[in-house]
């Protein structure tokens, strides 16, 4: 891991109308639209979906993180996250994300243990550390037979 801060930059380009592209460094062209709540045409990311599932990316890496420096194995995890967003106060916001997550672990794992990486996870992804949101975490652990 390379030291603090890191930097990241993204661009836009638009034009009056139609979708907007989104590049980044080495990364591949995004092409992004308002959704149709917004009078979009949806089917394309929008700024509100590519928010949520920037949670849902972070906790999902993050706990890869924090079950690898526990040495707990694990097989799979289901994740999703619902965000609300609301206007209060004449700003519009995400006032909650609340993110569902499903871990299936090896039989014999100690499930209480894998529960609290998932909290831990919550905890410690820089992503909704960043935002201005109340965070829930619905998190379950099954173990395979």
């Amino acid at each position: 891991m390379q030291e603090l801060p890191h930097h990241y930059h993204v661009s836009a380009k638009a034009g009056p109308e139609g979708n907007i592209t989104l590049e980044g460094g080495d990364l591949p062209a995004l092409e992004t639209a308002p959704p149709k709540e917004f009078g979009g045409p949806g089917g394309h990311w929008s700024p509100e979906a590519l928010l949520v599932g920037a949670v849902t990316d972070c906790f999902v890496l993050t706990f890869r993180a924090i079950a690898r420096a526990s040495k707990m194995d694990w097989n799979t995890l289901e994740c999703s996250t619902e965000g609300k967003l609301e206007r209060i106060d004449r700003v519009t916001r995400f006032t909650e994300l609340t993110i569902t997550a499903r871990l299936t672990v090896p039989a014999g794992t100690d499930a209480e243990k894998a529960k609290l990486l998932l909290e831990k996870s919550e905890a410690n992804c820089l992503v909704s550390n960043s935002l201005n949101s109340t965070i829930h975490l619905h998190a379950s652990v099954d173990q395979t037979g």
